[in-house]
Order: structure tokens, then sequence, then C-alpha cells
């Protein structure tokens, strides 16, 4: 399936998302609605260092969505994602940590790679 993207505010390119397996189709997280996601992140690099996962934690990670709790390309990214859906979301540094990154895991103007599954929404599960 072919990647969507998502126009930032300013033109700039904003999230792009890559569909690995669908979801339900029918359920779509709103700005504040609490989601459990399962995610691994990683860098834009030859070796695709990763840097975080709730897999290896064994428990999903849980947030309020679209209300600035997780980085602008989680906000934009997973309010377009069924419940069920697994996807790769491409943050371009503008929408993740920008220049500053998050040290010392993210270096500066970091291009972030997530991939994500979208388990429950306001708990409803997939």
């Amino acid at each position: 399936m072919s990647p969507s993207a998502v126009s930032s505010p300013g033109g700039k390119e904003g999230v792009t998302i890559q569909t690995i397996s669908e979801g339900d189709k029918k359920n779509f997280p709103k700005p504040g609605d609490r989601v459990q996601i399962h995610y691994v992140g990683t860098l834009e690099s030859i070796d695709g260092t990763k840097f975080d996962s709730s897999r290896d934690r064994g428990r999903p990670f849980e947030c309020q969505i679209g209300v600035r709790q997780v980085i602008q390309a989680w906000d934009e990214g997973v309010i377009q994602l069924s419940l069920g859906q697994k996807a790769i979301l491409r943050c371009p540094p503008h929408t993740a940590y920008g220049p500053s990154g998050y040290p010392p895991i993210i270096p500066g103007n970091a291009t972030l790679y997530f991939e994500v599954e979208l388990l429950q929404i306001n708990g409803q599960n997939a």
C-alpha cells in the first residue's frame, strides 16, 4: 500500500503513514481520546538504530492524543489510524524533536520512524 502524506502548518511535509496491516476502518481516535499503542521507534540511519520500544517493555504506551502530550507527528498521524491498524509513521524533524533532538538518545534534526499499532481507543479494544 502506498504511503499517505500529511501537510504540517506552513506547508512543510508532515508525517507520512505507510500501512502494514489494516484496522477496522470504522473507529478512529479524535483529539482528546485516550489511546493505547504499541510502538518501536528507530532513527533514519543506515542501520535504523532503535531508540525506544513499548514492545520491549512488554506493555503498550497510553496517552491522550491530539492535545500535545506526544510529539506532533503522533498527534497528526495516530488520528488517521483505525482501531487495530499497524503502520509506519515517518516523522520529519519539525514534527518530532526538531533541531534540539532529545539528547543523548535522539540527535538534533533527526527523522524518526515509528512502527505503531493502535490497540485501544477510550477503552475499546481492537
